[in-house]
């Protein structure tokens, strides 16, 4: 319980600039991950993205009825229409959708945002919890937050599980956590497609030892699709996470997002990056309906535009390209289905086909013969056994 509690108190990056009006704002993620030639075959059509986070304000011009709101699992702190409640999140919901504009969002809240003033307080009340065992009952809401809203996304169908939370900054969020990864195999059990921000607490100074770049969860479970954060020179943005779990990059600096007062700012961080990558993956699902979680990971990474060397730690297989995945996903064959009875030709032609699948009889004589045959073998065994038991005598002088 320890990572998914601290998880919801993981500090997540966002840009601090003033917002700009939409119509003004021209984004550059949507033309280096070939957005346009994507939306050509695809746009999201049925597909729902489950957005873990802060909450979304709705009443966005942008987010006007694409948005389904589901409960808030943490509770504490804001409420919504406050000023910090729902910034973050629906910043990221506004990044899945600009990539899969017909895709419906929905929101459940299970984290607070780093402005909440009821933030500390609250992680606080965490920690004291790993030291005494003593909780109130909305520190265990808290606690429980984030396995509770992985089990809630899967059972109200949704089809890609968008998390755009890091546990990089909060030593006690870097611990595998049983009740998280267990909601992990239960969504993917039902086929759900989980995606999560890599960190942003990557560093390249000493690598095997700094501690920046320790492993960040929830992006580390396995069967989660990590995504790094790419900058617009195509290099790995000096924040992202740097670590063996990051799945593939996208855009993550300087990408406009939806703000809570109105219009568009720019944000960064591995959070959008983790949002544009579940957009792209509504396209493909939205193209495709069958393919697997792992066909989806599988299309992701070989249709990557690749580093120079192939996988790296720092952008995994590269920065995902939605247009050729978009394609793939079109031309592969869904998931297999449960074992049909095979109705063709016989494999063996000659035999006879007008006897009655039943055994002949076996010969009395051959059951005699072979009782004999085992009393004496058992005869044989006692008496060996026995001798071997039979105590040494000792030696005299």
């Amino acid at each position: 319980m320890r990572s998914s509690a601290m998880a919801c108190a993981a500090a997540l990056i966002l840009g601090v600039t003033a917002p700009v009006q939409a119509e003004s704002a021209r984004g550059w993620e949507a033309d280096v991950m070939d957005v346009p030639e994507a939306h050509r075959s695809a746009r999201g059509k049925g597909v729902k993205v489950a957005v873990l986070d802060t909450g979304v304000v709705d009443r966005h011009p942008a987010l006007r009825g694409r948005v389904i709101q589901g409960p808030d699992l943490i509770g504490g702190g804001a409420k919504p229409g406050q000023s910090y409640w729902g910034g973050h999140g629906t910043a990221m919901a506004y990044n899945v959708l600009s990539v899969a504009p017909e895709a419906r969002v929905l929101s459940v809240r299970a984290l607070w945002e780093n402005e909440d003033p009821a933030r500390e307080r609250q992680i606080e009340a965490i920690r004291k919890f790993y030291e005494t065992g003593k909780a109130d009952a909305q520190t265990m809401r808290a606690v429980t937050a984030l396995p509770r809203a992985i089990r809630y996304a899967a059972d109200q169908g949704a089809d890609i599980v968008s998390m755009s939370i890091g546990s990089d900054e909060w030593e006690g969020l870097r611990d595998y956590e049983h009740d998280v990864a267990a909601a992990v195999n239960y969504a993917l059990g039902k086929g759900v497609v989980l995606i999560a921000a890599a960190g942003n607490g990557g560093s390249t100074d000493r690598m095997d030892t700094d501690a920046n770049n320790t492993v960040s969860y929830p992006a580390a479970y396995p069967g989660i699709i990590a995504v790094a954060a790419m900058s617009r020179e195509g290099r790995r943005a000096q924040f992202s996470q740097v670590h063996a779990y990051n799945t593939v990059a996208a855009p993550g600096t300087e990408i406009y997002s939806a703000d809570i007062k109105g219009g568009l700012r720019p944000v960064q961080g591995t959070s959008p990056a983790c949002a544009l990558t579940a957009g792209v993956v509504a396209l493909m699902l939205s193209r495709n309906p069958d393919l697997s979680p792992g066909q989806v990971r599988q299309i992701l990474t070989t249709t990557a535009r690749k580093p120079p060397n192939g996988y790296t730690i720092f952008l995994g297989f590269g920065l995902v390209n939605a247009a050729a995945a978009v394609r793939a996903a079109g031309s592969m064959k869904g998931a297999e289905a449960a074992a049909a009875p095979y109705n063709g030709k016989d494999f063996f032609d000659g035999g006879p086909t007008d006897q009655p699948g039943t055994n002949p009889p076996i010969d009395g004589q051959y059951l005699f013969f072979g009782g004999i045959g085992l009393g004496v073998a058992s005869l044989c065994w006692l008496v060996a056994f026995l001798l071997l038991r039979r105590p040494r005598r000792t030696r005299q002088s």
